[in-house]
């Protein structure tokens, strides 16, 4: 252990540029030698952003040694894992290893826990990487990673596998959200309904619309599709292209006979879908992007281009009691419990 305290954001981590914290940074120190205010964590598995790792899986067609390669130069070049293309990184599951001794915290060395930092900020050295599910966004690993004192995190519960937390956790502050933003008798839109955060999404806005609301889901996919009408999560489902915003907007008037969102959230994990967003949400509406796939830059000019006054918030991934609301979806839902141990565990 260092015999001194860091700066509680991070920021006596930063190598370059200097002055900026964490997240901005192009490279920190992923030295895996604790400040008396930091936490040392030995690391199980990493849940990749979703948007970071399609950009992976694409630029490798897939090819899970390529992946591999790709995920250690980011972060043997940054001290992080932090996408140069998307700028986001995900989340991770380990044990305590080590505790500063000037830290206040209820946690002791050997408990399980999941990060609810993003990896872009989390110093992070890969010893080797074990195993990656490409189809559920995880990389198991041998490697370490450091917490700041202002790191937020998640002790594992009991009653859920500990990869099944972890990919709930990952995307825990989107339903949170939806709970913040959908009230009762609201016309609710979810882009990217069928992925992960999206069937979260969407059982959160059911519950909270009530009987005079009304989810409607919009999806790529037919599979994905097909979950959401099987699950029952939302009252209609338009399969459709998202990066298509005119076709978005047709599609949307037809199965609401003219009525716009009042709230649209949007999961998608590709670019361009943010006039999709803008189109179907009526003036005064709220538009919450989820996606780290999203330009502000595209979203801000795009609803001014087309005059419509809306309010958009960006996916902020925090907010108080998102950790335990996501997991009590999965406590209340055996549907969509079933159907993520299938793909996570």
């Amino acid at each position: 252990m260092i015999d001194k305290r860091g700066c509680p954001y991070g920021t006596h981590r930063v190598i370059e540029p200097k002055g900026t914290l964490p997240q901005a940074a192009k490279k920190i120190d992923n030295t895996m030698e604790i400040y008396t205010n930091e936490i040392l964590i030995d690391v199980k598995t990493l849940n990749v952003d979703s948007a970071s790792f399609t950009q992976i899986k694409e630029s490798c067609n897939k090819d899970i040694e390529c992946m591999k390669k790709t995920i250690l130069s980011i972060v043997n070049e940054r001290g992080k894992l932090q996408n140069p293309v998307t700028g986001s990184g995900g989340m991770l599951i380990g044990i305590v290893e080590e505790i500063g001794s000037d830290l206040k915290t209820d946690l002791k060395v050997g408990d399980k826990i999941a990060t609810l930092v993003s990896l872009s900020l989390t110093p992070l050295k890969i010893d080797e990487i074990l195993n990656i599910k490409i189809d559920a966004d995880q990389v198991d690993i041998k490697g370490k990673a450091i917490l700041f004192e202002t790191g937020i995190y998640a002790k594992l519960p009991d009653d859920i596998p500990e990869k099944l937390a972890l990919a709930v956790l990952d995307v825990a502050g989107a339903p949170a959200q939806v709970n913040k933003l959908v009230k009762e008798g609201m016309t609710v839109a979810i882009i990217g309904a069928g992925g992960k955060s999206g069937l979260l999404c969407c059982y959160q806005a059911m519950k909270n619309v009530g009987s005079s609301g009304r989810v409607i889901a919009i999806e790529y996919s037919q599979e994905n599709a097909e979950k959401v009408r099987k699950l029952n999560l939302a009252h209609d489902v338009i399969v459709v292209d998202a990066t298509k915003p005119v076709e978005v907007y047709n599609e949307f008037l037809k199965v609401t006979g003219g009525k716009l969102a009042d709230v649209t959230i949007n999961n998608v994990n590709v670019p361009t879908t943010e006039m999709s967003s803008i189109l179907i949400t009526k003036d005064e509406g709220i538009i919450y992007f989820f996606s780290m796939a999203t330009s502000f830059t595209r979203a801000a000019l795009g609803a001014e281009g087309v005059g419509k006054d809306v309010t958009m918030i960006i996916g902020n991934g925090y907010t108080k009691g998102h950790a335990e609301l996501s997991l009590n979806i999965l406590r209340e839902s055996k549907e969509i419990r079933k159907l993520f141990e299938e793909k996570y565990c």
